[in-house]
């Protein structure tokens, strides 16, 4: 990104990622040459057809998974809601119990809570102030009726990193199907699914360098779910409606880049080297939300005290990034996975979310550090 003042210094990665120039140049053939349906047997569909199946191998390599155990979805909130619905509706005549935390993404609670009114038992774990589930909670958790757990991979808000493969071993012990959302993960850390033993992940193309509009659900051979979406049978009969080879191929080239995580050591240093300079400048004025350690590269969630996020983001002229409150009838409410994490109401209101990514600077980190400097000083004096 650049300094210009009509482009923002963006530092809202993890909301939604630019199109990397590989993914585009990938999608800018397709545009002439891949309008054909994909599923026809006609000469014209061949291009499209073997824009899927390259994406179907990109993809498949990033999770460590077979290509056709990769279903392509609209975006990682459908691939979300298949995952649960479809779990829950196919084992309807085993239980009706669902883990999960409180620090899922919407689409993840959203769900769950549709499902309840459907008949599932959902239990929502507690989580320490790291923002991590403790496994030994899941394992106590789990009844005759539990047919499945989904604990997110990495957390949108703060970053950490749970443990998904301890978890998913206590789901294997217990027969129960294990699902993780992954979203925020892909490019950042490893997301491979022999490593971490979970039947079903989710991912969304926008967050690691696709358009919008695209996911992907990892589905275990063997594994039954109910479709989400009916219809002709697309994605051999899992996922209705007609590929669009544009989309699946930006997220094939997305996960090929991402499966190399080149530019992690890269984000890391410059999220290191950001929040020292938020020690230095404002020492114990500013407290780090989230583990610092298992945590992923490019996030630091930081409240800055006495101050609210929302009007330091209103200081911040020209730079993106964003909190996690929200204002309900006239009323900003802290962050609920900040709440969750036992984050006491006013440091959780002075929260401001910064994530890094692929075409972040030092520059530009420096520009928000006397802007920040410049903005809180001026506020608090």
């Amino acid at each position: 990104m650049n300094n210009n003042s009509e482009i923002p210094i963006y530092l809202d990665y993890n909301a939604s990622t630019p199109i990397y120039p590989e993914v585009a140049n990938v999608m800018r053939p397709l545009l002439e040459t891949g309008y054909a349906n994909p599923s026809s047997p006609h000469e014209a569909a061949v291009a499209a057809r073997a824009a899927i199946d390259i994406a179907r191998q990109q993809v498949a390599d990033l999770l460590g998974a077979a290509p056709d155990e990769i279903v392509f979805t609209s975006g990682g909130s459908e691939a979300n809601n298949y995952a649960l619905r479809g779990a829950f509706n196919a084992q309807r005549g085993r239980g009706n119990h669902i883990i999960t935390s409180q620090v899922e993404h919407p689409a993840i609670t959203e769900t769950c809570r549709y499902l309840e009114t459907q008949g599932a038992q959902v239990i929502y774990l507690a989580v320490d102030g790291m923002g991590r589930v403790d496994p030994d909670d899941v394992r106590k958790a789990i009844t005759e009726q539990t047919t499945l757990i989904s604990i997110m991979h990495s957390n949108n808000e703060v970053g950490t990193l749970q443990p998904i493969a301890e978890i998913a071993q206590i789901a294997t012990e217990h027969d129960v199907l294990m699902h993780t959302d992954a979203a925020q993960s892909p490019g950042k850390v490893s997301v491979n699914v022999v490593d971490s033993g979970v039947n079903l992940v989710s991912l969304a193309g926008h967050k690691f360098g696709a358009p919008k509009g695209i996911g992907v659900l990892y589905i275990r051979r063997g594994v039954i779910l109910e479709r989400l979406i009916h219809g002709a049978g697309h994605e051999v009969g899992r996922r209705a409606g007609t590929e669009s080879a544009l989309l699946i191929a930006a997220i094939g080239k997305a996960a090929e880049i991402a499966a190399a995580l080149s530019s992690v050591k890269s984000v890391r240093t410059l999220r290191d080297f950001f929040w020292e300079g938020l020690r230095v400048n404002f020492g114990d004025r500013v407290l780090l939300n989230g583990d610092p350690i298992a945590c992923l590269p490019n996030t630091l969630n930081v409240s800055f005290l006495e101050n609210q996020g929302a009007t330091v983001l209103q200081h911040l002229d020209g730079i993106a990034a964003s909190t996690g409150s929200a204002c309900h009838t006239g009323q900003i409410e802290p962050s609920p996975v900040l709440t969750a994490m036992g984050i006491d109401r006013n440091r959780a209101l002075s929260a401001v979310r910064f994530s890094l990514g692929h075409f972040t600077t030092k520059d530009e980190i420096e520009v928000v550090l006397r802007k920040l400097k410049q903005s809180i000083s001026t506020k608090t004096e």
